[in-house]
Formats: structure tokens, sequence, C-alpha cells
């Protein structure tokens, strides 16, 4: 074991803005990406890095937090903090990533409930409509935008995002590597065109989000459903597959909501290294995380990833704008350009939204927008958690928790799901059966619910949880 005299404490710089936390984090990541803090390396203890850096305690354990929380250090109990192993580390990093920090498809039900855990809704009582408004009446005066737009989408506007996300996301890319849709099915229908030809094989998390591989299988793909393990999708199970192109949602995995750790995220990037194979990175919510900093995409990990990251404002803003966008490796650019001159694509997002949601974030809305959203979600997802513990007491458990929309409520009971369902419905309540994210079911009887928090006013969380488990219990 290495003692943590021969660690190198992080230089901090009073005169950065970037919070003491965040250098903290990022020094720490940097030397174990490039191999100069070895596995088993013990960190200084809280106390003691803060009294070297002459700062508080907070700072410092919330840096450990996300290291943790990465997969770069494990926490053991009464010794202290330690370097995790990185397979293949050496192989990518040449410098620190930037540090950062698609809805999914629901069962349709058109009612309206007293109680509605809706898996993906939003909450629009804190929307800047003011703002926006002002914006679109911006962008009506300019008439070039009511002409056909660039088809990969409007360069400002990629240019905006391209910084966004290599500052908050933690991406490597330009804005020649964005690809802007109106809906995931037409960016999906792109990407599957692009990588045709290379075996049409598509390994995907099982349970996990359907649309992208239900749009890979109608242009005649053959999908393969891969089994999760307790940090994400089983690598060997991966190469077991022999798939070409993998899809996963590493960030926070929909549905079951675990974060993929850096070890078993280098593990896949150096499958595809070696494989020539892809990896579509979904990031749908990644900007939610409700304990800790969001956690940095996977693709931003390595120069020249093998990854397609996959992403959109349907959260974070609104899905009625209806815009996503793909960051394609610069592998796949010169045959996007042939397949976009082929096929005469046309950009199918409107060019005034596209302008005011550039300005809005240019003037920085955005940002501020979405710091009060991850409040208003982190008030509703710590209500759900406390109710949940107090009204079922044992008869069901929560997991999935610290970021996203919703939550998976497993229930001990004597009922089938459907029963179940139905009971909450005859008292106003929606809560969705899990059973629609499996490909391959194990269990038919699994009683696993996801409980959204997203569009559920506050003053109506507790009330709800306490009269569901009144019904389901009574």
């Amino acid at each position: 074991m290495m003692l943590d005299s021969f660690v190198q404490l992080p230089k901090l710089n009073e005169q950065e803005v970037t919070p003491y936390f965040i250098q903290i984090y990022e020094h720490f990541k940097y030397q174990i990406m490039q191999g100069a803090m070895a596995p088993d390396t013990r960190l200084p203890s809280i106390r003691k890095l803060a009294e070297s850096l002459r700062i508080s305690n907070t700072p410092v354990e919330i840096a450990y937090q996300q290291l943790i929380a990465e997969g770069f250090i494990v926490s053991k109990p009464k010794r202290g903090y330690y370097v995790q192993q990185l397979q293949s580390a050496q192989l990518f990093i040449e410098k620190p990533a930037l540090s950062a920090l698609s809805a999914p498809i629901t069962p349709r039900d058109p009612r309206s409930y007293m109680y509605d855990f809706h898996i993906s809704k939003n909450d629009f009582s804190l929307f800047p409509t003011r703002v926006w408004n002002a914006l679109m009446k911006e962008s009506m005066t300019n008439d070039a935008l009511l002409q056909y737009g660039d088809p990969q989408g409007d360069r400002g506007f990629r240019d905006v995002l391209a910084m966004y996300l290599q500052r908050y996301r933690g991406l490597r890319c330009t804005a020649e590597q964005i690809v802007v849709g109106a809906d995931i099915f037409i960016l999906a229908s792109q990407l599957s065109l692009l990588l045709q030809g290379r075996g049409g094989t598509l390994g995907i998390e099982n349970p996990g989000y359907h649309a992208i591989p239900e749009t890979f299988a109608q242009h005649g793909y053959c999908v393969t459903p891969i089994a999760l393990e307790a940090d994400g999708i089983s690598f060997e199970g991966v190469i077991q597959s022999q798939v070409n192109t993998l899809y996963i949602s590493p960030s926070h995995q929909y549905p079951r909501g675990m974060v993929m750790p850096v070890a078993k995220r280098l593990q896949l990037l150096e499958w595809a290294r070696q494989q020539d194979a892809y990896i579509i990175e979904d990031d749908y919510d990644g900007e939610f995380r409700y304990h800790g900093r969001p956690i940095p995409s996977m693709q931003g990990l390595v120069e020249n990833s093998p990854v397609v990251y996959v992403g959109g404002f349907a959260q974070s803003l609104a899905p009625a704008f209806c815009m996503h966008y793909m960051v394609l490796p610069t592998s796949l650019l010169a045959k996007y350009h042939e397949l976009k001159q082929r096929l005469y694509l046309e950009q199918s997002v409107s060019r005034l939204h596209q302008f005011a949601l550039q300005r809005f974030m240019e003037k920085g809305h955005f940002e501020r927008h979405l710091r009060k959203m991850r409040q208003l979600y982190k008030r509703k997802h710590d209500l759900v958690i406390h109710a949940c513990d107090q009204y079922f007491q044992g008869r069901a458990v929560l997991s999935g928790r610290d970021a996203g929309f919703h939550m998976i409520l497993q229930v001990h009971h004597h009922k089938s799901a459907e029963e179940l369902v139905m009971i909450a419905e005859s008292v106003d309540i929606r809560i969705t059966p899990m059973s629609f994210t499996w490909w391959d079911h194990p269990d038919p009887h699994a009683l696993e619910f996801m409980i959204g928090f997203g569009g559920i006013p506050e003053e109506r969380i507790e009330e709800g949880i306490k009269l569901l488990s009144e019904v389901w219990f009574s």
C-alpha cells in the first residue's frame, strides 16, 4: 500500500472562478487517469487535505464523493480513500477532460390523475416564459430564419451547444460534429444508415430505452439484449454478444438508475477500439443529478473516442420544442456529409427555435434555468424518498436515487403488477410498471414500478404516496 505522503496535492487557484471542490476533483481525476496515482494509493483524509489547503472540509468532501460516484476512488471504512483499478487508462488520456458537469418511451395514457407519478413529465411552473417569448419575437425580426437552414443545424446554435457540452457535460467536440434533429427517430435513422455495412448488430441494455433499438431494428439490424450488473451493462455480456455497435446510458442508466464507473467505461472504450466498434451514449437526463455533481460524459474520456453522444432538450427545457442532437465521432463525418448529399437531407428543427435557444444559452438563461429546475426536482426527489420510507415501512424498496426524473419501487405483495396498477388507478393514482422496459424479461412476476416525480406538484407527493400504501396494503 502506498502512503498518502507520496500523493501530489492539488494547488488551488484563488483567482480561478472554478469552485475549490471542482479544482480538487479535477486534480485527482487527472492524476489517476494519467497513472500518476497507482491503484490502492491512499488519498489524504478529508481533514488532512483541508488543513493542507487551508480550506474547510466541505469542498474536499464533495470532491471525494464525486470521485467515488464516478468510480475513481473507493471509501474503505476506518481505513480511508483509495484509488480504484482503472484498466487501460494510460491508452487514452493526454490531458484532463473538460469537467462537467431524449425522453423515455412511455405507455400512452391520455387520462389525467390527481396523483400523477408519470415517468417523464416536466414541471413548467418555473419556465421563463417572458424571456423565451422575447427571444422568439427577436427571432421573427430576422427574415433569413424563414429560409431553409443547414441540414446539420444552424452553425451559431451548434457553436453555442458545443461550448455548453464541453463545459458542462465534459465532451471533446466541435460544432462540426453536432447534428441537430427534431426527434430521436430522425437522428437514430440517420445513425443506423451511417453504421450500415459493419455487420448490422446492436447490443443494448436489458432493461432499457426502446426507441433507438427499435429504430435500428426497423432498419434491419439484429438487436441483442445484454444483462445489467450492479454497475451497468455486463462487460462479459458485451464480449459474448459479438456486436459491433453498443447502445448504453452510462451516466444514469434508464431505467435502473445506476452510474457506470470509470473502470468499466474504459473497458468498453478499449473494447470498441480493438473491435472497430461504436458506442452510442444516451445522456437523456445527464444534467439532473441531485447529490454530487452531474457525471461527465463517457465520450469525453478519450481523444477521438468511438462514441456517438445523444442528447436533447426535452427534459431540460421542454419537449414541445422538439430539439435533439447527436455528436458524431470524427471518423463518421465524411460519411455523414455524403449521406446528407445523397438523401437531400433538410433540417427538421425550426430555425426560429434554434436561434431563440442559441440566444437563451448565450445570455446565461439556460444555466440559470437548469439550476432552478435542479433545486425543484431535488425537493420532489427527496419528498418521494421520505414518503416511501415513512409509509411503506419495509414493504417496498426504493432504488435508482439521486438523479433523473423517476425512481424504482420494488414491492413485496401477493397481487400481480397489473392488479396493483388497477388498484392505484381506482383512487386516481398513476404509477407505471417497469415491465415495458424489458426486451427479455426474466421474471414476469416481478413487482417493480417507476415513480416519476417531475410533473406532480410538490404538495401532492406525500399524500399520493400515503394513499398508495394504504390501498395496496390495507
